[in-house]
């Protein structure tokens, strides 16, 4: 397979996305009642399948690349490092083309202060996939740029040269890339270089070593916690316990006598202290007396209450045939709880004012609007702010909106020294931004052929791409549905001659958001869940009812690859063997359809997880073993959430606070065996981040449905 390209400039595809986008966007705010709701869903069907198009600068390849003395190439990244192996999969792909060895390139965070900001941030599964054409692209000119350079250097004309771990040579001569950069002050940029054949590359495809790899096993500073700046302080930020509370005024007369307290700084929307050290910021916290308005104490049983179909504004996203009517429909409801992120790393940042400018380094999934939030609170150009983003110690959407930066570069600005502040767990946990609970009403009926003649999904979420920092607010009226909670909310089985989905917004009154996956986990646990008690009802195996009713089309096919695979590689059975069982379940998440078997046991009223078999198609894997790694994982993080997860509200306050209290799965708790298959149902990567969570949620339940006879319908899933 080769890239071919002409030299004259033509419309890339990203650009051609987001023109589309914005066009389609325009026809629906002009466009007429009776059309709107066909384009709505014409809109989030193809949001829900696609890849996000890298949203940045890919005019100049020195944004991107730099050079060291020594031959060294360094990838200046717009994407995070969040654990996934992301550096490793961008240093594959620019290697191949800058035709360097893997030893000879280097992947930092670009910092805002380089120009080189993506748009769409770090999340939807979409760092390697959104690059893919645009890195090699630019490596491709940057190796180009190169060659021109060398042709004046050694008198070759280029079409002589040839390049070899990062050596220009032709006619006898060679020149590292370093030594043709030597003195060099206005290059030549190609205008469309031709990128190489694919099947000659030598790193992607093949399972590399992470590049990050030994900073890591040898602790090097390289998170948000770590972050440190000359002359520091610290600081802690009051924060209420209570839900919706607002500030009425605080008393600081005793923090500011406590030891170590540098100053109280007290602004009309938090107030803080800066100290010497990180406990006495706490301590001092902790004396500040705040008074609070209040809402009346909220209680779990009310936000179950709200949390209901019938509750909110509808929205059908999908629509084929008849609305399902008459006395032969079974129906049944699913539920997902509240869900914190209750990632290890807790949210943290340092951050420096000086009289016009401000810099920050912190660990954050967004550094574009972190720069925009934190230049907009001082009345500043963004130029004036310079985010330095860290690695991630564990992200899964809880830093795609880190407004703390705020207030440290205001504390920062009061005392006139770097400021660094640290959330404690307890903050983490009453101020995460969590996954919301969902209710789910499925509805179906069976023809005389024992398949699906009709399926509907009603389903309500709270917010998760609605008032986010990420989604303009002129898109949820438009588009009329929030695109995170409806992912995987869409029904896979488009065979099925009547079938509906209809999303209910509930706006609840604390904070909820990204989550890895968005609504994906809790969407797949309810509908596959339904497909497979129809499935029982049938009398029919799990994967041949589903199979029969995915249509032929390109998707389709991937998908019913997907399923057949993961059944003749768990050697699937609807037996019970040696007090096992096996459950199936199958989603399709950002276009990358994914199976997985699960067999479980019953290990006194526990459910205990054997063996799961992944079987996933992500396209082109430009490293397996990273892909390998994201789907043990998302294995292991469902479990966790379908297992054991759940926040509640309790007298007004969300509760647990600390781990243990919230419950998640531990290594005892971990299958013996993740076995994982990769598909190549198309010739690009596509996401890998988030799809293999989907399914793990109803796998599992469909094997304790076959094992006791009892059908779990609310996460986390329990027997007692």
């Amino acid at each position: 397979m080769a890239d071919n390209q002409s030299s004259e400039k033509k419309l890339s595809r990203r650009k051609f996305l987001v023109r589309g986008g914005l066009g389609t966007i325009g026809v629906l705010a002009v466009g007429t009642y009776v059309l709107r709701n066909p384009i709505r869903r014409a809109i989030l069907e193809k949001a829900n399948e696609m890849d996000l198009a890298y949203m940045g600068s890919t005019d100049n390849p020195m944004l991107w690349f730099e050079l060291s003395k020594d031959n060294v190439v360094i990838l200046h990244s717009p994407k995070i490092e969040m654990g996934q192996g992301t550096f490793t999969g961008l240093a594959q792909m620019a290697a191949d083309e800058l035709e360097i060895p893997m030893s000879n390139i280097k992947v930092v965070h670009a910092t805002t202060a380089t120009g080189n900001i993506d748009g769409m941030s770090t999340g939807g599964s979409t760092s390697i996939s959104g690059l893919w054409q645009p890195l090699r692209e630019l490596a491709a000119t940057f190796r180009e740029m190169m060659k021109i350079e060398a042709a004046k250097k050694l008198g070759v004309p280029v079409s002589e040269l040839s390049v070899q771990e990062g050596i220009v040579s032709g006619n006898g001569k060679s020149l590292t890339y370093s030594e043709i950069s030597e003195g060099v002050t206005d290059w030549t940029v190609p205008d469309a270089p031709v990128l190489k054949d694919i099947s000659t590359y030598k790193f992607v495809g093949k399972p590399v070593a992470r590049v990050d790899l030994a900073d890591k096993v040898y602790g090097a500073p390289m998170f948000g916690l770590d972050a440190e700046m000359p002359n520091m302080l610290y600081g802690a930020v009051v924060r209420p316990s209570k839900i919706g509370a607002k500030f009425i005024s605080a008393t600081t007369d005793k923090a500011e006598k406590m030891p170590g307290v540098i100053k109280i700084v007290s602004e009309d929307d938090f107030v803080g202290v800066v100290a010497e050290s990180y406990i006495e910021a706490e301590n001092a916290k902790q004396a500040i007396e705040v008074v609070w308005e209040t809402p009346d104490d909220l209680q779990q049983d009310a936000i179950v209450s709200m949390m209901t179909v019938g509750n909110g504004k509808s929205t059908i996203i999908q629509k084929e045939g008849d609305a399902l009517k008459g006395d032969d429909i079974f129906q049944m409801e699913f539920r997902s709880p509240i869900g914190a992120h209750a990632q290890i790393e807790p949210n943290g940042v340092v951050a420096f004012v000086e009289e016009s400018k401000a810099t920050i380094m912190i660990s954050t999934q967004v550094i574009g609007i972190t720069r925009k939030e934190v230049s907009s609170r001082f009345g500043w150009d963004v130029e004036q702010v310079n985010v330095i983003p860290t690695y991630i110690g564990g992200g899964f959407g809880r830093r795609l909106h880190t407004p703390h930066a705020v207030q440290a570069a205001v504390m920062s600005q009061a005392v006139g020294k770097p400021v660094k502040y640290i959330f404690s767990r307890e903050e983490e946990f009453q101020h995460d931004m969590f996954r919301p609970p969902t209710h789910h009403i499925l509805k179906g009926r069976l023809n005389e052929q024992g398949l699906l003649d009709g399926l509907e999904h009603h389903f309500v979420s709270g917010d998760v791409g609605n008032n986010s920092a990420l989604v303009p607010n002129i898109v949820p009226p438009i588009v009329g549905a929030d695109i995170g909670a409806i992912r995987g909310g869409f029904l896979q089985y488009s065979g099925v001659p009547n079938h509906r989905s209809v999303y209910w917004h509930v706006t609840l009154p604390f904070a909820t958001s990204w989550w890895r996956s968005l609504g994906l986990l809790a969407n797949t646990f309810a509908i596959e869940s339904f497909v497979d008690e129809m499935a029982l009802k049938a009398g029919k195996d799990a994967i041949e009812f589903r199979l029969a009713q995915v249509n032929d089309d390109e998707a389709g096919k991937r998908l019913k690859e997907v399923m057949r695979t993961a059944g003749e590689r768990a050697r699937y059975s609807e037996e019970i063997k040696d007090g096992r069982a096996m459950g199936f379940a199958a989603s399709v998440d950002a276009g990358t359809p994914c199976a997985h078997v699960v067999e479980v046991s019953v290990e006194d009223n526990n459910i205990r997880v054997h063996k799961v078999t992944v079987v996933l198609d992500p396209g082109l894997a430009v490293n397996p073993d990273q892909i390998r790694a994201q789907c043990e994982g998302c294995v292991i993080m469902g479990m966790s959430a379908v297992l054991f997860e759940q926040m509640k509200v309790v007298d007004g306050s969300l509760t647990p606070t600390i781990y243990g209290p919230y419950e998640m799965a531990l290594m005892k708790h971990a299958p013996r065996e993740i076995d994982v298959v990769l598909l190549q149902g198309k010739d690009t990567p596509g996401a890998v981040g988030e799809p293999p969570l989907g399914p793990i949620g109803a796998a599992i339940a469909n094997a304790v449905r076959r094992l006791t006879g009892k059908r779990l319908q609310s996460m986390p899933l329990k027997l007692t």
